[in-house]
């Protein structure tokens, strides 16, 4: 799952994979990180209600991980809602829960705007564009940063740690840089508290220390700028390559968020995550689970599972792209909002924006748990300046 024939083509091989696995597949996570990735969807939405089970706290995993495992920094235990089983993650989720859900959506909808606006000036007037570094990062980046309250200098230092984290590449570093910006983060809203989600954390009774508020971060970061960068993007490939998306939304007749609804079905941008550990070894169907070894669903595999299969995705919100069950993803009204609102300020500015390649030279980057293209180039007639 770590290697470039996996990121060019994954939906091949999950169909190879359910040929000859059926719904529980041995695999890598990275050279000798042997895990069970689900691509059934019944097995999935059992595993994912089952966290007595399927706990997701990997310490007993993790203890026999060298600590230059690429997939390491993304999975290992932290005290957070993502990483904790039992008591542990209710604390944590219900802190998280309430600081995400006081977000002002109509503001946040002003925020997208005054970041996108900006953005799509910086280049329209040159008739081209690489969506990924010079729209979809920078709108996500500053997003999250304005949600949490994060100045800039700070935000940088995040998001290049970040980076590292999810590719792989200086993971280990990547972690370290991470840990010691969101420190400084904190301590700057202890010291001048505001109306973001970094204070509200801070603020709750659920009375976070400082580590914990890290790793509390941690995941609002990792959780944001990556899947939120992905799913504008892989929406984007849709709305631009596909008759049904780039005729009928550009049109009217098929809204942008049909187009997500499609996306997050077919291309989720965290393809292969909610990752568990089994206490003890369990029989899934036919197939005994190693105790204390991952267990990975694949939200992409699982979504397009033949026997839950819909070629009409139009209004069917089904998917596991947010994950199912108590490790649901607790910010998908904002992450809707976001992608949206991004998509549609690009497209009310440019309607006459194109691919400049052709679909199959696009290059998806490696690693096994995103669905990431590596630059989406487009062209479009230039345009003096863009004002909604």
């Amino acid at each position: 799952m770590y290697t470039e024939k996996f990121a060019a083509d994954p939906h091949r091989a999950y169909r190879e994979m359910r040929t000859r696995h059926g719904s529980l597949v041995p695999v890598e996570l990275a050279p000798g990180v042997p895990a069970t990735l689900v691509i059934g969807y019944h097995a999935a939405v059992q595993i994912l209600h089952d966290p007595a089970h399927f706990p997701a706290d990997p310490r007993t995993w993790q203890a026999n991980v060298p600590a230059d495992c690429p997939v390491l920094p993304v999975m290992e235990w932290r005290p957070n809602a993502l990483r904790s089983a039992g008591a542990d993650h209710a604390r944590y989720r219900q802190a998280n829960t309430a600081s995400i859900n006081a977000v002002d959506l109509h503001a946040l909808h002003a925020t997208v705007e005054r970041i996108a606006v900006p953005l799509i000036n910086d280049f329209c007037a040159s008739g081209k564009s690489d969506l990924v570094s010079q729209y979809a990062f920078p709108l996500a980046f500053e997003t999250i940063n304005a949600m949490l309250g994060c100045p800039q200098e700070i935000g940088q230092q995040v998001a290049a740690a970040t980076a590292a984290v999810f590719d792989g590449v200086d993971a280990e570093r990547g972690n370290q840089m991470l840990s010691a910006a969101l420190l400084r983060l904190v301590e700057l809203k202890r010291a001048e508290p505001g109306d973001d989600i970094a204070t509200r954390l801070i603020q709750h009774p659920a009375n976070l220390d400082d580590a914990e508020l890290i790793h509390q971060l941690v995941v609002l970061y990792g959780a944001g700028i990556e899947p939120l960068q992905n799913l504008i993007i892989n929406s984007l490939v849709l709305i631009l390559t596909d008759d049904r998306f780039g005729g009928d939304v550009l049109g009217g007749s098929l809204s942008t968020r049909d187009a997500l609804d499609e996306v997050l079905f077919t291309d989720p941008p965290m393809a292969n995550f909610c990752v568990t550990y089994p206490r003890q070894p369990i029989l899934i169907g036919d197939v005994w689970l190693p105790a204390h070894q991952p267990v990975v669903i694949s939200m992409a595999g699982c979504n397009n599972d033949p026997a839950i299969g819909s070629a009409d995705h139009t209004g069917n919100r089904s998917h596991l792209a947010w994950g199912a069950g108590p490790h649901a993803c607790p910010a998908r009204s904002p992450a809707y909002l976001i992608v949206q609102d991004a998509i549609d300020q690009l497209l009310d500015a440019l309607p006459e924006l194109r691919p400049a390649v052709d679909a199959h030279k696009l290059t998806w980057r490696q690693g096994p748990f995103h669905r990431a293209l590596a630059a989406l180039p487009v062209v479009f007639p230039a345009l003096p300046t863009w004002q909604p």
